[in-house]
C-alpha cells in the first residue's frame, strides 16, 4: 500500500494545491460574475427590434459558443502579452459562458406571464420600470438554477488555464509531480478537492430548482 499511496506525501502535496485551489476559486467566482452581468446584457441586446443590433451580437454569440474555450484562451493570451494571464483566464471564462448564460436568461424572460407584460402596459408604466420592476426580478428567479449549473461547469473547466500559465489547483499538483515525482497523491487530492467543492453545490442548485419549480 505505501508504494501505491502515502498519506506523508499526500500531506506534502496538499499546501501547494490548496494554493491552486484559491486561484482556481477566484477565477470561478470572478468568471462567474462577469458571466452572469454580461449574460444579461447579452440576453437584453438580442431583444432588440432592430436587426442591426441583434445580427452582430448573435453573430459573436455563436462565435463563441462553436470554438473550444481552450483556443480562446490561448488566442486572446497571445494578443494580449501584457494582460496578467489571471485576468485574460476570468475574462475569457466570463466571456465564454456569458454566451451560454444568455440563453438561459432568455428562457426566464420568455416565461414571464404575458398578463404580466399587458398589466404593465396597461398601467402605462414606463419601459424601464416594467423591466427593473416587474420583468427581471421574475425571469431572474427562474434562471438561477440554471446560472449554478454552469457556474459549477466553469469550477471544472479552469484546469484549462494550464494552457496560459496559470498555476491553478491542476497545473500546481502537475507541478509539485515533476519536481517531487509524487504524482499520484496529489493528483487524487485535486479530484478530492474538486468532488468537495463541485459536488455539495451541484446537490444546492438542485434543491433550489426543486423549489422554485
Amino acid at each position: 500500500m505505501n508504494d501505491v499511496w502515502s498519506w506523508q506525501r499526500a500531506a506534502e502535496a496538499l499546501p501547494p494545491i490548496l494554493e491552486g485551489f484559491r486561484i482556481t476559486l477566484l477565477a470561478t467566482v470572478v468568471g462567474t460574475a462577469i458571466a452572469a452581468v454580461l449574460g444579461l446584457l447579452v440576453a437584453l441586446v438580442r431583444r432588440s427590434r432592430s436587426r442591426w443590433v441583434t445580427a452582430p451580437v448573435g453573430l459573436a454569440v455563436e462565435f463563441v459558443r462553436s470554438t473550444p474555450l481552450l483556443v480562446q484562451l490561448v488566442f486572446v493570451y497571445l494578443m494580449l502579452p501584457s494582460v496578467p494571464a489571471l485576468v485574460v483566464g476570468c475574462v475569457v471564462l466570463g466571456v465564454h459562458y456569458a454566451t451560454y448564460m444568455s440563453e438561459v436568461y432568455r428562457a426566464g424572460i420568455d416565461a414571464v406571464p404575458r398578463g404580466q407584460w399587458e398589466a404593465a402596459k396597461a398601467l402605462d408604466l414606463p419601459r424601464t420600470r416594467v423591466w427593473r420592476a416587474v420583468v427581471l426580478p421574475q425571469a431572474i428567479r427562474k434562471t438561477l438554477p440554471g446560472l449554478g449549473n454552469y457556474a459549477i461547469s466553469m469550477f471544472k473547466e479552469t484546469p484549462y488555464l494550464f494552457a496560459i500559465s496559470v498555476v491553478e489547483m491542476f497545473t500546481a499538483a502537475q507541478q509539485f509531480g515533476g519536481r517531487t515525482f509524487v504524482y499520484t497523491e496529489a493528483l487524487t487530492m485535486v479530484g478530492l478537492l474538486f468532488l468537495l467543492a463541485s459536488y455539495p453545490t451541484s446537490l444546492l442548485v438542485r434543491r433550489l430548482e426543486n423549489r422554485l419549480a
